[in-house]
Formats: structure tokens, sequence, C-alpha cells
């Protein structure tokens, strides 16, 4: 009995401490958005950044890279080398984020439009075959009719990626021989004889083969 006596004592006692801690550590003390504070001489409890802050992810000191735009308007040039892995990085974020509405082909015939969405422009019209590669970056930072912006889901450099692709896939679908570089161009097939024996048309007369002694081969 002294004993139990002696542990719910122990019990009481140790109870007491906690009687006065606050609970901040789940309950944190903080202010309201845009709530009233009396702290400050101004009243408010949202505060101005101190001078010269930049939030993590928000140091765009290159202004070309982030707006593809030079004193306001769109500029024409990468901001980084194109190389074979830029385009194929652009080509996977071009599938995933802008197939649905332009295509594989950039043709604007997309799987959503296909089911009643509005129809974008061909990438392969001359208007813009012929812009500048910032208006495309500038297009999907900011969005344009409506289409939204794409800033959140798709970083600035994969945006340049994909304005490389829409560039490489407009050359695609409008080249000629001639943009063929020297020493890369492939050999044209023999033409393959389709005539109707009905219309008159004979095969081509074939020279006999000659025999090292001159003769006809056999």
């Amino acid at each position: 009995m002294r004993n139990l006596r002696k542990f719910a004592f122990l019990g009481v006692l140790a109870l007491v401490p906690l009687a006065g801690c606050r609970q901040d550590m789940h309950d944190q003390p903080r202010f309201k958005p845009l709530a009233e504070s009396d702290f400050y001489p101004d009243m408010r409890s949202a505060r101005q950044p101190v001078e010269g802050t930049v939030a993590r992810g928000q140091l765009h000191e290159d202004t070309y890279f982030y707006t593809g735009l030079v004193n306001g308007k769109p500029g024409d040039y990468m901001p980084f080398p194109v190389t074979k892995d830029v385009l194929e990085r652009g080509r996977q974020r071009f599938d995933i984020y802008c197939t649905p509405c332009h295509s594989r082909m950039g043709d604007g015939n997309g799987v959503v439009v296909q089911r009643g969405f509005q129809r974008p422009p061909s990438y392969h019209t001359d208007r813009l075959r012929n812009a500048p590669l910032g208006y495309f970056f500038d297009v999907m930072t900011a969005g344009f009719g409506a289409m939204p912006s794409y800033a959140e889901q798709v970083p600035a450099r994969d945006r340049w990626a994909i304005v490389a692709y829409i560039r490489a896939l407009q050359l695609s679908q409008n080249a000629t021989s001639a943009d063929v570089p020297p020493g890369q161009k492939v050999p044209s097939p023999a033409p393959e004889f389709r005539g109707d024996p009905g219309s008159g048309a004979t095969l081509p007369q074939l020279q006999p083969v000659q025999n090292e002694s001159g003769g006809e081969a056999k």
C-alpha cells in the first residue's frame, strides 16, 4: 500500500511540468494571410521580402532564356547549342505535352481535336515556318488563345528543346533533296516499270550479254 501511494505521488509530480507546456510544435502560432497585426506599425501581418531576396528557382538573370524575347520581341536563335540529345529530348517532351492537340506531325489534328477541341494552326503554314524561334517559346511560356501556359509543367530548357524539335519537324515536312547535305543523300531506287499491256507500252529492249569470246552468252 505504501509503495502504491509512493508511485501515485511520483506520477502526479511528473504531470506537474506538463501543465505548463505549450502546444507550439503541432499548433504553431501564426498569422492568417492578410490578417491585421498590432506587432507592426503599419498593422499588416504580410511583410515584403527583404530587399534583394530571390526565391529558390527564381533567379532568372538570362532574360532571353526564360522569355524568348529581345526588347519585347521574339528572338530567332537558340540560347544553347542544339545537339542530337537536345532534339531527342524535345521530341520526347513534344510527344507528351504537344501531340494531343498538334499531333505528331504538327498539323494540328491531334486526338483531342478529333474529339471536338479547337484546332490549332499547323506548324507547316508559311506563317509559322517563318516565325522566329522565340515566338514558339513565348507561346509555351505565356499561352496563346485556347492554349494555356505550360511554364509550370515544362521547365525552360525543355521548352527550348521542344522549339528545336518543332523547327526540325517543320524542315522534315517541307524539305527538298537540295536540303540534304552532300554525302548523306540516299540514291533513288531504279524506276519500276508500270506499263499496261493493253496500252501499247513495251518493256525496254535488253542488250545481249557478250561472253569472253565475243559471242552471245547462252
